[in-house]
């Protein structure tokens, strides 16, 4: 097993890894739009839906893996209302490629993000 650490996403703000790899996949835990210097983004579900891709492709990278190996999303949005206007980002980052996903509404989300999302990857 080994942690998953990058400065080119936020740091973790509990006790848990950015990321893990176990045999050759990665789990990456969910991210929400922070800033790599831990700063909130402002601005509607567009936006955030940006932040977070950023940080994801970042732990992935450092991983070794990429969003064409991604095998998995988890989506947890604070609105389901916000479907339409994420898709639209998420298609951006999954045109060809398109992983299993589950998306949920959740009644908060740390920092009271609109947007958190966690990935499994194949390492290339």
């Amino acid at each position: 097993m080994e942690i998953v650490k990058t400065n080119g996403a936020p740091q973790a703000i509990g006790p848990y890894s950015q990321g893990i790899i176990v045999n050759n996949m990665f789990y990456s835990s969910g991210q929400i739009p922070l800033t790599p210097e831990g700063e909130m983004i402002q601005g509607g579900i567009e936006e955030q839906t940006h932040q977070v891709f950023s940080n994801l492709k970042a732990v992935l990278e450092e991983a070794g893996a990429s969003f064409e190996t991604v095998v998995k999303t988890t989506v947890f949005l604070n609105d389901i209302n916000d479907f339409v206007a994420f898709n639209e980002v998420y298609a951006q980052y999954f045109s060809e490629h398109k992983p299993a996903r589950s998306c949920v509404e959740v009644s908060r989300i740390p920092k009271d993000s609109l947007v958190e999302i966690e990935v499994i990857a194949l390492i290339k």
